[in-house]
């Protein structure tokens, strides 16, 4: 975030030069480094005026470490600790605070402030928050909201991490807390959306406590989204599969033996397909895969949704572009956003974009000499001065408070945007007619400040399920780009893994239908997939009839697991081994954060590859690794060659020791097992990675991809982060964790797509319905966490003012929305200024409007009382 100079914490004694002998205090963050600079860091002045700061800013500091949530974690406390301040000589009265309420993700103790502005610069100048602020009168500063309520920006769970001290904290850790240094982490992958952020994921007596961010340089950087942070509730959820289930007349839970003779038979005398997820890892959707046949598997997802992941792929591997990561779309100097609400579809994104858009006055600034890390000098030059990024998308997002142009129109007028744009910057490509003069200058003046841009950005992605629009981008990116240097297009896709799922090339789930439909199978392997998410319940519901045996592996219960005639629980994220492949094609693993006590729940990999050893009558004493299993996808699948080398192996050693889940002030092993028995039981093995289930192990830096938690000699908090990375701000040490995939070959062609859409015209009586993404609903798993599904909209339908006026519909007005003459929805009504006339705006997904298949039209009408 820059340097301001507000903690003092790093003063130093600077010298005119070597005959200079008493210098003068400066502090080291505000000092740029230059030639013949005398300096001083253990000056006992410069020393004892940071052991002052830390002395002054304990006299107000209650001394509540013993129950503060922070304690033992706290940079506060390491600095303290560091300047020697053992006692306190402040005998006084302390200035006190009264608290506020920030909502169900964050907690608020203003006692413990120390003024150090990290909060307000992270949430409002980083983050683009606005409801948090910096209150003062006198000698009194307070921060926090004008009034009790809701933090509004989707970052505020960095506040925890940020705060030096325990102002700010996690109050999901606080309904089940534990000391940090008493969990058990591990490296993982945040499951909630297609950006693949890195996380660490900490457990204690068998349940998931806490979510934190895990620094890679080239994704995520130091921040997550909450979504990301606090919606690992679901691991908890009393809505587990916990035993393997055989439904017939009386349901019966049954074991491992009796589970896989039944499956035996079932498998023998059937017909069988299996279907993927892109919510499952690359491991699991090819044991299936080898289970069933490469011929007999399918992906799980809609045709459409299929064919804009086929579409996505085929530009990706075009050689016509560059797909940027995180870390480079927060250098663009020019971005163009098509179709997308980032924000809610791909939130670390939007936080990226905002630092984009700062970045062409913050060089400005630099041609007089402001330096790159002074923070408040490049804020005050650059003012409300932003860079260009322009937004096309049917409704207003966020995003649209610091764009330079945004324009609200259909997803068939987007594309057509683009493919305007494009023929502005090559006239060779397809330009699209009938367009008026406003879209045209608009088209011509996005084309020449993306010309003039030195690191232009297209995004689009699969929200609007629109192919015209990726086709578009695709366009723009490649009249862009020049031989030496291709343009940046960065696709937003649906979930953790539907890149990982869309490269193996699979039939949709329409296609598995067709099968079953016209008898050619008749039973169905589902691995980790509701159904009902991906089409319309009509649509499911025959599927399902047509199959005599469904057999599903999932770690929720859910309405695919209903009609399911053998039910096999499976592992989380957090208690299972795999790899997923993120929206820019990294390929990036995850760890089993714990053994879980029930011995039912492992890796729906496991239970297949360890079926399919059952079956063929393999002896299943050596089961494979998710090494192995990488390995024999990459041999069978050449497109996911580098992913079998993203972690080290799991006979990995570093002086013979693995790499210790548990920091090395664990405690409590003997005590929280005490009522079992009074010994130290043995602690569980791991055959699968080169992480222990234990304390014990190799206690220095281990590599990037396996580091579980940061910690470093005198740094018990998250700033020990700095000794991980070879500088500070730059890439972790030996390199930032992941293998992209997509290899950027050379171009060997010059076509534009041609597929340019009509002009979108309303059509009487129906209007076109888009689905819009929520950060807080849309997501399958993160709305088990109560402070998501608080944080979840209601269900209701967004249309144009010109069109409510037209049905007689006021302001939360129910409305009736019929799509294909079955379904049914009584909505309350949101009037739109912005909305185009004849569409109308449904949120995707959230609870209470699952079942519609996308994209869809509907007849609307005013609900009678």
């Amino acid at each position: 975030m820059g340097s301001i100079g507000a903690c003092r914490q790093c003063a130093i004694k600077l010298f005119k030069d070597e005959q200079d002998t008493n210098g003068r205090l400066v502090m080291s963050c505000m000092e740029s480094v230059r030639d013949n600079m005398y300096l001083s860091v253990n000056d006992p002045t410069a020393k004892a005026f940071r052991s002052q700061v830390i002395e002054w800013l304990m006299t107000n500091h209650p001394h509540d470490c013993a129950v503060c949530d922070e304690g033992g974690s706290c940079h506060l406390q390491d600095m303290t600790v560091m300047t020697g301040h053992t006692y306190r000589r402040f005998q006084y009265k302390k200035r006190t605070y009264k608290n506020q309420y920030l909502g169900p993700f964050i907690n608020h103790e203003m006692n413990r402030c120390i003024q150090c502005y990290r909060c307000v610069r992270f949430y409002k100048d980083y983050a683009g928050g606005k409801d948090l602020d910096v209150f003062a009168a006198h000698d009194h500063v307070y921060f926090g909201r004008a009034q009790d309520g809701i933090l509004e920006n989707e970052f505020s769970g960095n506040l925890a991490e940020v705060c030096p001290t325990g102002v700010f904290t996690d109050k999901t850790l606080k309904e089940h807390y534990t000391r940090k240094w008493d969990m058990t982490m591990a490296p993982s992958i945040c499951q909630h959306c297609s950006l693949g952020c890195n996380i660490i994921a900490g457990e204690r007596y068998g349940e998931l406590r806490q979510i934190t961010n895990r620094f890679n340089g080239e994704v995520n950087g130091y921040f997550i989204c909450d979504r990301g942070r606090f919606g690992y509730e679901f691991v908890n959820s009393i809505n587990r599969i916990q035993q393997p289930l055989i439904r017939s007349k009386i349901p019966d839970a049954v074991d491992k033996q009796s589970l896989y003779n039944h499956l035996t038979e079932t498998l023998s005398n059937n017909k069988v397909i299996g279907i993927g997820s892109p919510r499952a890892s690359l491991e699991s959707n090819f044991a299936l895969m080898q289970l069933v046949g490469k011929e007999n598997f399918y992906q799980g997802i809609s045709e459409t949704e299929a064919q804009l992941m086929r579409t996505v792929l085929d530009m990706v591997n075009s050689g016509h572009i560059h797909t940027p990561t995180l870390k480079e779309t927060e250098s663009a100097d020019a971005v163009l956003i098509l179709g997308e609400d980032v924000t809610n579809s791909a939130p670390r994104l939007a936080l990226a974009l905002r630092q984009a858009v700062q970045k062409k006055p913050f060089e400005n600034a630099q041609q007089i000499n402001i330096p790159s890390w002074h923070d408040a000098a490049l804020r005050e030059f650059a003012q409300q001065d932003k860079g260009a990024l322009f937004i096309a998308y049917p409704i207003q997002t966020k995003l649209n408070e610091i764009a330079s142009n945004s324009l609200y129109i259909s997803p068939d007028d987007i594309a057509r945007l683009g493919f305007a744009i494009t023929n502005y910057l090559n006239n060779t490509a397809p330009a699209p007619g009938d367009m008026d003069d406003d879209s045209l200058n608009l088209a011509r003046h996005i084309a020449d400040t993306l010309k003039k841009a030195e690191r232009p950005l297209i995004i689009c992605g699969t929200s609007l399920c629109n192919e015209a629009i990726i086709k578009a981008a695709s366009n723009i990116a490649f009249a862009l780009g020049t031989e030496d240097k291709k343009a940046s297009l960065c696709f937003v896709v649906p979930e953790c893994n539907s890149m990982g799922l869309a490269m193996m090339q699979a039939p949709s789930l329409n296609r598995a239908a067709e099968i079953l439909e016209r008898g050619e199978a008749d039973t169905v392997i589902i691995v980790e997939n509701d159904l009902y998410r991906r089409g319309a319940k009509k649509d499911i519901d025959s599927l399902f009839d047509y199959c005599k045996q469904v057999i599903v592996l999932d770690h929720l219960h859910n309405d695919t697991t209903n009609r399911a005639n053998v039910l096999i629980p499976v592992g989380t994220f957090a208690e299972a081994d795999g790899t997923m492949v993120n929206n820019e094609g990294r390929a990036q693993c995850f760890f089993q954060v714990f053994m879980p006590k029930n011995e039912n729940l492992r890796e729906s990999w496991r239970w297949l590859d360890e079926f399919r050893q059952f079956k063929n009558g393999v002896g299943m004493e050596d089961l494979i690794t998710p090494g192995d299993l990488m390995a024999e996808m990459v041999e069978l699948m050449p497109q996911f060659k580098g992913a079998e080398t993203v972690a080290p192996p799991a006979d990995f050693r570093i002086f013979g020791q693995k790499v210790p889940r548990e920091p090395h002030r664990y405690s409590g092993r003997t005590a929280m097992l005490a009522n079992i028995n009074v010994s130290e039981p043995k602690p569980p093995e791991d055959p699968d990675s080169a992480l222990s289930f234990t304390m014990e192990g190799y206690k220095g830096m281990p590599p990037a991809p396996l580091i579980p938690f940061y910690w470093a000699p005198g740094w018990n908090s998250v700033q020990s982060i700095n000794k991980y990375q070879a500088e500070v701000g730059g890439p972790l040490q030996g390199g930032d964790p992941g293998k992209r995939l997509f290899a950027e070959n050379a171009v060997t062609e010059n076509t534009f797509q041609n597929n340019i859409p009509p002009i979108f015209k309303p059509s009487p009586g129906e209007w076109l319905l888009v689905p819009l993404p929520h950060i807080f609903g849309s997501e399958e798993l993160s709305i088990y966490t109560p402070g998501v599904a608080q944080r979840s909209p209601r269900p209701y339908i967004v249309i144009n003012k010109h069109d409510a006026a037209n049905l007689n519909i006021s302001e939360n007005d129910v409305v009736q929305v019929q799509i294909k003459e079955q379904y049914y929805y009584d909505l309350p009504a949101k009037i739109n200024e912005e909305l185009p006339k004849g569409l109308a705006g449904i949120p995707f997904n959230i609870p209470g409007l699952g079942g519609i298949a996308w994209p869809a039209k509907g007849v609307l009408t005013k609900a009678s009382i």
